[in-house]
């Protein structure tokens, strides 16, 4: 049980005992600094503790957001401070510097705080709005703080504080209405966040399910069931926020389960028109790819800017640029921002769209609007981050173009290339590292669309093998040659999704044109694995502790070798089940050793807490 120790004299009647009490810690007092120490010294060391002012006044949220949040090693709000494990030993040296100095009527755990950050540690002070947290001086200003809280509504702030403060149109105003009382609903239940995304994740696999059996009856159930998986999505995150029940565990299970859920559900869809004797596999891949490619966008355009400084021509910081500028005129416009919010299909929107034509039309309308959706959406969104790239002179710092090194997910042939063209890569002007890129994930994509397809003896498909092969070795070339000098230029972080498209692009349109039975659900399910792999890539150094091992990346084989290999597997299939098969056996393989690496990761002590507070995708 964490401790939270008292300090000074304790105000007879308040109320701040059995308010830390309720928030699980066990309550100890401490007349001056070196009893404080004495107890913080004595508490378990794998235990939070606090250190609290006895005249402390304020809403118990405000003690919670201060002392109970686990993400952050310290936090502080005026006149309460915590320290988790690891930033234990600095508060007790903190405490030491911070009790000779200050005023003698200044809350200890304030003099502490300043200490800590004085002496490199990071102290979170949570935003607070209109809740109260003081030390009232005198008898008049505790009587005046009594009134300030009284004005203000505890638990309203906190149902409030519970709801993302930037959600899409959809979800603000369709699901988080009621979705945060049904957050409070689970949390007085002591249900976890946990436990509602996994009822998430079961509620949409069971949608699945009912969209699998091909029947209208089977249709409409899936829609429900599908909304109700999005309410049930919204509500752990609420219930995070609402309780503090942020956890690593959570952190992982949030980041992939949506993912998991609607490539699921496409499947669901898909072979539930198969039922009906249409054949959507093709569409379902291509909106799955479509979709994975513009989470990379959103995901490599933010790892690439969020630390860099825009300058001007003589050397000197920035700020603005005229599409922001324009961005920013078309949001002080109440509605154009829900309008902008909408046309790039958040989740909300999409599963939202996808429900509704799931119950009311069939699979291929229902991929034919997600196809046309989802591609004006990542047209508008690229374009305008490529017209901000181009116009933003920028300086990337070196841990953005490291994290777009690892996105780009290079495997050991891209990396024997980029060794080889290293020095004639550094002389690559502008953005052609990226037209680079391009050239050759066009090429072959290309090959395998438009080369010559032949058969077997066997009557299975043949592809001619000098023009896929050849395609895929340009492929490779290319791939080393983007990646070889810093990924600093203005256009690098479109490389990534660039890779993106053409491994998984290959992949669907070798196994359209094979059309062999079971080709398109063995490709389906080879990019459902390795989309597994890049996302979990991709909440790794969000939460900024890299990429996955290399040895994993070089396990995998690395884009450019998958890539490769499917490619062989086209040419040498020499019967019909082969390269269904050979597809079916490769998706397996990436699976577990993703799933398994994957696992070790996040269930490890030293994984982040990952928590997108930001517009969903």
């Amino acid at each position: 049980m964490p401790t939270a120790i008292l300090t000074g004299a304790p105000v007879p009647g308040s109320p701040l005992e059995g308010d830390l009490r309720s928030l699980g810690f066990d309550v100890r007092t401490a007349p001056g600094a070196e009893e404080a120490r004495s107890l913080l010294a004595a508490a378990p060391a794998s235990e939070r503790v606090a250190l609290v002012d006895a005249r402390f006044v304020g809403h118990v949220h405000a003690l919670r957001l201060a002392l109970t949040d686990p993400r952050f090693p310290a936090a502080a709000v005026p006149g309460a401070l915590t320290a988790q494990p690891a930033a234990r030993g600095a508060l007790l040296s903190a405490l030491t510097a911070a009790d000779p100095s200050g005023a003698a009527d200044e809350p200890l755990a304030d003099r502490a705080a300043t200490a800590l950050d004085a002496a490199g540690t990071t102290v979170t002070r949570p935003e607070l709005g209109s809740l109260v947290a003081a030390v009232p001086a005198d008898a008049s200003a505790r009587e005046q703080a009594g009134k300030d809280i009284a004005a203000v509504d505890d638990e309203a702030v906190r149902l409030r504080s519970a709801v993302k403060a930037r959600d899409g149109f959809f979800t603000t105003f369709c699901i988080s209405p009621y979705s945060r009382y049904l957050a409070r609903w689970c949390a007085r239940r002591g249900l976890t966040p946990n436990q509602v995304t996994t009822a998430s994740l079961v509620t949409a696999l069971i949608a699945a399910a009912c969209a699998a059996t091909g029947t209208r009856g089977g249709y409409v159930a899936a829609g429900a069931l599908l909304l109700f998986s999005f309410v049930l999505d919204c509500t752990d995150g609420q219930l995070a926020r609402y309780s503090l029940q942020y956890s690593t565990m959570g952190a992982w299970l949030d980041a992939t389960f949506d993912r998991a859920k609607e490539y699921a559900y496409y499947a669901g869809l898909a072979l539930g028109a198969a039922r009906g004797g249409d054949d959507v596999w093709a569409l379902a891949l291509g909106a799955m790819v479509l979709q994975t490619c513009r989470h990379v966008v959103d995901f490599s355009f933010n790892e690439a800017n969020v630390d860099s400084t825009a300058v001007n021509g003589g050397g000197k910081a920035v700020v603005g640029t005229p599409t922001a500028a324009l961005s920013s005129r078309l949001d002080s416009v109440g509605w154009t921002v829900w309008v902008r919010r909408m046309i790039v299909l958040p989740i909300g929107e999409r599963w939202a769209m996808i429900a509704v034509l799931t119950a009311l039309t069939t699979p291929r309308i229902v991929f034919y609007a997600l196809l046309v959706g989802c591609g004006f959406a990542a047209c508008y969104t690229t374009a305008g981050r490529v017209l901000r790239s181009v116009t933003r002179k920028a300086v990337r710092t070196d841990r953005a173009a490291g994290a777009l090194a690892d996105l780009a997910d290079s495997g050991p042939l891209a990396e024997l290339v980029a060794r080889a063209l290293r020095r004639p890569a550094r002389a690559l002007p502008g953005a052609l590292p990226f037209l680079i890129a391009l050239a050759g994930g066009v090429t072959v994509v290309a090959a395998a669309a438009f080369g010559p397809l032949g058969t077997t003896g066997s009557g299975a498909p043949r592809f001619d093998a000098a023009v896929l092969l050849g395609g895929a070795l340009v492929y490779v070339l290319t791939s080393g040659f983007a990646v070889a000098r810093r990924m600093g230029g203005a256009l690098d972080w479109l490389i990534p999704p660039v890779f993106r498209a053409a491994e998984y692009g290959t992949v669907l349109v070798l196994a359209a044109r094979a059309d062999l039975p079971g080709a398109l659900p063995a490709a389906f399910g080879l990019v459902a694995a390795v989309a597994y792999h890049h996302y979990d890539s991709v909440y790794r150094i969000r939460g900024g502790t890299g990429a996955p091992p290399r040895g994993l990346v070089r396990a995998l084989g690395g884009h450019e070798g998958r890539t490769l290999l499917v490619a062989l597997c086209a040419v040498f299939s020499t019967r019909a089940f082969d390269f269904p098969l050979e597809l079916t056996v490769l998706a397996v393989a990436v699976a577990l050793i993703a799933l398994v690496e994957s696992i070790r990761f996040w269930v490890s002590s030293g994984a982040p807490a990952v928590h997108d507070e930001g517009e969903p995708a």
